[in-house]
């Protein structure tokens, strides 16, 4: 990514950065709403006064690698689950698997159009409070509990397991996010950066019961104009997305062992925190991931995820669960 797209993502997430600080009360005294303003003039003048690097750093962490055979056409960098950033405010448990709010990793900012994958465990009747967004294209992925849903759009929405919601901020939204219900709600929140700006904000909602997922891969978000993409609120294949982002997930059952062909430049993929949350070494769910034209394997447990280089025009990326617990894990297919 260039250097000017770089400092304009920061200066988009600015609002954010905020909004947290003055949840967790890390801003001074002097800080209010009425001097934000100035606050943001502040931060947009050191951001430019930055020297911008690389922002999808892991694609270099490649380099090190000896030019690819024609036998070996994915290969695996780790992204470990006790390596993410994580905080526990009490309100909130949270795992960024990307620099986000007061964790910054200049070596895991960006991939493809990539740029957030939050794990986050909120409590009963707390959340985050209205605030702002725009350009990033927002989906939440509900693993447990309920999840409360209200926009400048007009929307309300309580969503539960298998659903998906979809936010495609473009000009600028506020939204507000909290458990509903009083019980905690496990969710993803996911972030991806469309190739076109100043696009019409909308909202779309889908639903994939854990059956649709069982032993196999359902894809669940998509870009607009795919087979199966419907850009309407609700409906049902893949929520639309306005970037080279296809996501799919799965229940891997003990044994079972399943293919997805890749044919973009790049991949990620994540095993979700299904047994409960976990700060130390991954455990858990287990299993193996490599391709059918490679000799390179990786072992994940929930928690972990891997980025994924695709070489040669394309490869099947297979996954195989090794454990004795079934597994939820997503598949990001890129670019």
């Amino acid at each position: 990514m260039q250097h000017k797209s770089f400092l304009l993502l920061h200066i988009t997430l600015l609002p954010v950065y905020i909004s947290l600080a003055f949840y967790f009360n890390l801003l001074p005294s002097s800080v209010s709403p009425t001097n934000l303003p100035s606050l943001l003039r502040l931060a947009k003048a050191n951001l430019l006064k930055q020297r911008l690097v690389r922002t999808v750093a892991p694609a270099s962490f490649f380099s090190t690698y000896p030019e690819s055979s024609n036998n070996m056409s994915l290969r695996f960098l780790p992204r470990r689950s006790e390596e993410r950033g994580n905080a526990d405010h009490g309100w909130l448990k949270t795992f960024h698997t990307f620099s986000f709010a007061m964790y910054q990793d200049n070596k895991h900012e960006q991939y493809g159009p990539l740029r957030v994958i939050n794990e986050d465990r909120v409590a009963p009747r707390t959340g985050f409070g209205t605030h702002s967004h725009r350009e990033f294209e927002i989906f939440s992925y509900v693993v447990s509990g309920q999840l409360e849903h209200k926009d400048s759009m007009g929307n309300t929405e309580v969503l539960k397991r298998g659903d998906l919601q979809m936010t495609s901020a473009g000009t600028g939204i506020s939204h507000s996010e909290k458990a509903y219900g009083s019980t905690q709600v496990h969710f993803l929140q996911i972030w991806s950066l469309p190739h076109t700006s100043r696009l019409t904000p909308k909202y779309f909602t889908r639903h994939f019961p854990d059956e649709e997922k069982k032993n196999k891969w359902a894809r669940i978000v998509a870009p607009v104009g795919a087979e199966g993409v419907l850009d309407t609120r609700e409906g049902t294949g893949p929520a639309p997305v306005h970037s080279a982002l296809t996501l799919y997930a799965t229940l891997a059952d003990q044994g079972q062992k399943l293919e997805q062909p890749l044919k973009g430049k790049k991949a990620y993929v994540h095993v979700v925190q299904t047994s409960g949350y976990n700060t130390g070494k991954a455990s858990g769910a287990t299993v193996r991931v490599g391709g059918t034209r490679t000799s390179e394997e990786l072992e994940l447990k929930e928690g972990d995820g891997a980025y994924v280089v695709v070489d040669n025009g394309g490869a099947t990326f297979t996954l195989e669960n090794i454990g004795d617990k079934t597994a939820e894990v997503l598949l990001f297919a890129l670019e």
